[in-house]
């Protein structure tokens, strides 16, 4: 985990230039060290640095950004709906450097085997002291969807990435996938081991019975003379999307009344900046921005989408930037702001790639990281099998990652069709490397894992389809419940994201054969969110499948067939 010497560097360089990659020339100032390519001067007075979505992702790892996440109705051809070449163009950024392969999925197999693996909390953990030490007071705040989507997260009930966080200097967070730890471990970690540290944040959390607040709806802060206020938004659709039973007590939602009230309140205390620190996902704060005013800036997540520079949007009484600092551990938002006379003069934001060849790793974090994977390190490193391919899962229909899931679940269970959860996190695994059991777990890592083997007529098949097909193509983003579609195995079909619901998803075909709406088929799946489900964790599922196997060939996606997407600046 050592910063790379000058020999290593020119040897990236010239392998980089070997592969017909043209190095950022701040990167090859950097010498080894990042020192250029992380130089980011001081701006302003009041200091921002913000993660995201890093699903308890401590080591680097590679991640391969989407190569579909469509916009449908206003959102088609804008931020966050652009990707490859069409994201390059709309922010300027130069193909075939180091920032390209950040930001796209261009060339993605040659470009990290280039640049190295991204992330790792060792790597922020230097990235964020160095910039600490340029920007005086300078807040850090985590998005959420950080407790879970590890085996070490998992298995100690998210206090692996607790103690990381408390050691990175967390100061306040919001969430989403913490919630299915349950609702008695969320607040033994509140109310223990964040108090006093990090403000755990979220408007929108009530009770069910008397509608009282559960957690602070916002915090304030003196930064450098500065009143700052930073308001918390926990995932709206927490009961829909992941297990009712786990927070039974407590009711989420978008509330945008209520976040007007909470700026208001926050402004009348003082507040000189307001910032939202949002998992909404960006279309639902693109919209919020809109509705809300008094906001100066949303630092937002859930739909792990990496924005070079933020979106301004207009509503009745000025402007808001809407920001989205992508997944994984891969990027740190800083977002500087002048305040002059009581008011936003100007403003500096970067989103910066962490790639960890270019950071130094942090020797107290490193040394965490090694305590907490020492009793499991067997475990995780057990190698499974041997991918021919590339493993990815990020992407609005199946990743091949997903559809490797969805072979070994019908293939053991003896399934017709098999459905796998829209989920975003995962890490990716390149040709001719080994999977481990850890890299598995990252693709299944939840508190409610079962494989479950169920008998559905062609009927219900198509209505769970449309169902979330809606959750993610409804043109207004309030409708979108989170998540990518469901990963779809065995089954073929036509979906027209324009339609509305009941007519989006077309000529379903099973072995060639229109499905039939009163037949019974057989359909595997897993992370059921009815309390009380059985089922065997579905990594043991996959796991004695890839043993078995021992070399996985490429997978052959079954992608649906797209209608009137033609020209999509989501489709790469």
């Amino acid at each position: 985990m050592s910063s790379m010497n000058r020999r290593e560097f020119l040897q990236i360089l010239a392998a980089a230039s070997a592969a017909g990659f043209a190095l950022d020339s701040r990167l090859a100032w950097a010498g080894g060290k990042g020192d250029a390519f992380y130089d980011l001067p001081r701006f302003g007075n009041v200091h921002l640095m913000h993660f995201t979505d890093c699903h308890a992702q401590l080591l680097p790892l590679y991640f391969r950004e989407p190569s579909v996440n469509l916009g449908i109705g206003g959102a088609a051809g804008r931020a966050p709906h652009l990707v490859g070449e069409h994201l390059l163009k709309a922010f300027g950024i130069k193909p075939g450097g180091i920032e390209a392969h950040a930001f796209t999925y261009l060339n993605f197999e040659k470009a990290a085997k280039t640049y190295g693996k991204v992330g790792g909390f060792a790597h922020l953990a230097t990235l964020v002291k160095r910039l600490r030490a340029g920007r005086p007071n300078a807040l850090l705040l985590d998005g959420g969807d950080t407790w879970q989507g590890s085996a070490t997260a998992l298995w100690s009930k998210g206090q692996d990435m607790v103690d990381a966080c408390k050691l990175l200097g967390v100061d306040m967070m919001s969430a989403h996938w913490e919630f299915t730890l349950g609702d008695k471990r969320v607040l033994e970690i509140v109310e223990k081991d964040l108090k006093g540290r990090t403000e755990f944040l979220a408007q929108n959390v009530k009770t069910a019975d008397f509608g009282d607040k559960v957690f602070e709806p916002y915090a304030m802060r003196e930064m450098n003379g500065v009143k700052v206020a930073v308001v918390g938004q926990a995932f709206p659709y927490t009961p829909i999307a992941n297990p009712r039973w786990m927070i039974p007590e407590w009711t989420f939602g978008i509330q945008d009344d209520n976040m007007q009230k909470t700026v208001d309140e926050a402004r009348a205390k003082g507040a000189q900046v307001v910032v939202l620190l949002s998992h909404n996902g960006m279309d639902v704060d693109l919209k919020m921005a809109s509705r809300v005013t008094g906001i100066d800036a949303i630092l937002g997540g859930h739909t792990h989408d990496g924005v070079p520079r933020p979106v301004v949007v207009s509503n009745a009484r000025g402007k808001t930037l809407v920001t989205n600092a992508g997944s994984n551990g891969k990027f740190l938002g800083v977002l500087d702001f002048d305040v002059k006379g009581g008011r936003i003069s100007d403003f500096r934001y970067k989103l910066l790639p962490i790639f960890s060849g270019l950071l130094p790793a942090d020797a107290e974090m490193n040394a965490l990281i090694d305590k907490v994977r020492a009793p499991h390190k067997a475990k995780l490193e057990e190698k499974l099998a041997v991918s021919e391919g590339l493993l990815y899962r990020r992407g609005n229909f199946n990743g091949s990652w997903d559809q490797l899931i969805l072979d070994a679940i019908m293939e053991v269970q003896g399934a017709d069709i098999g459905f796998s959860p829209g989920f975003r996190w995962g890490t990716t695994i390149l040709p001719g490397q080994a999977i481990t059991f850890e890299h598995l777990m990252d693709q299944t890592a939840i508190s409610y894992p079962q494989a479950t083997l169920t008998e559905m007529k062609g009927e219900q098949i198509k209505t769970i389809l449309e169902d979330v097909g809606d959750n993610l193509f409804n043109p207004d983003p309030y409708y979108q419940q989170g998540g990518d579609m469901v990963r779809v195995g065995g089954l073929e079909y036509t979906c027209d994201p324009n339609e509305k619901i009941g007519k989006r998803i077309q000529d379903m075909r099973l072995g060639g054969k229109p499905l039939d709406a009163d037949k019974t088929y057989k359909v595997a799946g897993w992370a059921p969110v009815a309390e009380g489900a059985r089922g065997e964790p579905v990594w043991d599922v996959v796991a004695r499948y890839l043993r078995d196997k021992k070399t996985i060939a490429p997978r052959k996606l079954n992608q649906p067939k797209l209608v009137a997407m033609k020209g999509n600046a989501g489709i790469g």
